[in-house]
């Protein structure tokens, strides 16, 4: 669990962080939560972010995949959507989250599809939603992220840069 798979970018995505000197799969990955928990990104772009997460290890005491799974998983979606929609100026900063989770799921793995709700110039808004795998809806969640300059000490905090 945890191990991150290949992410199918847009090629002028790649371009632009390529030029940069910035690691895309370090930098869109789920991060240290995500990757405890078996978040895989396999699909990422401004407009549409795919990724699953097991059920396994991911339970509440009566067996149901956790809510706060469901949240890391929407959050983590809904960031690198917006993570990309700002392009390599901008940080994403996940500032509302809220999830309604419709249905319980005891095993498997679940598939989450970030779309975007706005996009501005100083904050994005995706729609989240958590799918089991007869494809009902486990969960819809809705993450509003911050966009903010990129600052000269933001340099250390991202994963895969050159600087």
């Amino acid at each position: 669990m945890g191990e991150q798979t290949t992410v199918k970018f847009p090629q002028e995505v790649i371009d632009e962080y390529a030029a940069l000197g910035v690691d895309l799969p370090a930098l869109f990955s789920a991060g240290t939560l995500g990757n405890r928990m078996g978040v895989q990104i396999v699909e990422a772009s401004a407009e549409r972010v795919v990724g699953t997460m097991p059920v396994e290890g991911n339970t509440q005491p009566y067996g149901l995949l956790h809510g706060g799974a469901s949240a890391v998983l929407a959050e983590t979606l809904g960031s690198v959507g917006s993570m990309l929609h700002g392009g390599s100026s901008k940080i994403a900063v996940g500032v509302d989250l809220n999830c309604t989770h419709h249905r319980g799921v005891r095993s498997g793995q679940v598939t989450g599809v970030a779309t975007p709700v706005h996009r501005g110039r100083s904050t994005a808004t995706y729609e989240i939603v958590i799918t089991d795998e007869q494809d009902k809806r486990v969960c819809t969640a809705r993450l509003t992220c911050l966009l903010r300059d990129v600052r000269p000490q933001d340099a250390e905090l991202v994963p895969g840069t050159a600087g």
